[in-house]
């Protein structure tokens, strides 16, 4: 994955300007690129084609960016792909429901080629050092195994998505530690990824929903923590 001509990029846009910028510059770093001008299009191409790495545009027609990414995210091969949503829109709740559905990151338009670059292998390098990590955690009545992204909890194996996964992985791993919002933020989307408070909530709230509500406590005023019970 260190490799950036191993790396296969799919850029999802309706305006072909973009695209060929976009295919232009990725190529240009040595990308393996392929395009798709609308979300029916980018699910079927990401079934064949598995890239690492998928710039996907929100407005689109036929089906847009969120719809699109929650039918990317629900085909197993591609559960480690990488998502960025390309948009003009800044409207919170955008953001919101990007993030909501497994987007890894945001960047609003006009896009600066080089800043895109910079974010894609920032990427890259959170996900190397989180796989010199621990792989699996044994807490209470969890298994948590960062290879697979499944919790087994009683018997029963549990797939998460991949951000509500590494929230989980890293409250569990710090047992009893209370973190505010702003830091989970940072250790899990990273600084250089802009991303709403609110975002954090949602996705305790969804982990919550899967593995019950007695493993991550709310400390009032401060943040979250794993609860060793």
């Amino acid at each position: 994955m260190g490799d950036k001509k191993k790396i296969k990029v799919l850029v999802v846009d309706d305006e072909p300007d973009i695209v060929e910028i976009l295919k232009y510059n990725l190529q240009k770093e040595g990308y393996d690129v392929e395009t798709a001008e609308d979300g029916i299009k980018a699910v079927k191409k990401a079934s064949k084609f598995h890239p690492d790495v998928i710039l996907l545009d929100i407005m689109m027609p036929n089906q847009d960016g969120v719809e699109t990414c929650l039918q990317i995210r629900q085909i197993p091969e591609l559960k480690n792909t990488f998502i960025i949503f390309l948009t003009a829109r800044m409207e919170e709740y955008s953001e919101v429901a990007a993030f909501d559905v497994g987007a890894d990151d945001y960047i609003t338009k006009p896009i600066k080629p080089r800043a895109l670059m910079s974010r894609i292998a920032a990427l890259f390098r959170r996900e190397s050092k989180k796989e010199q990590e621990q792989s699996q955690i044994s807490i209470r009545d969890l298994v948590i195994d960062r290879g697979s992204y499944t919790i087994e909890k009683s018997g029963k194996t549990i797939a998460l998505p991949k951000k509500e996964f590494e929230l989980l992985f890293f409250l569990a791993k710090n047992p009893n530690m209370v973190f505010s919002r702003d830091e989970l933020l940072q250790n899990i989307w990273g600084a250089d990824v802009f991303v709403l408070a609110r975002t954090v909530d949602v996705h305790i709230r969804k982990v919550r929903e899967k593995i019950g509500d007695d493993y991550i406590t709310t400390v009032k005023g401060v943040g979250y923590k794993f609860d060793l019970g």
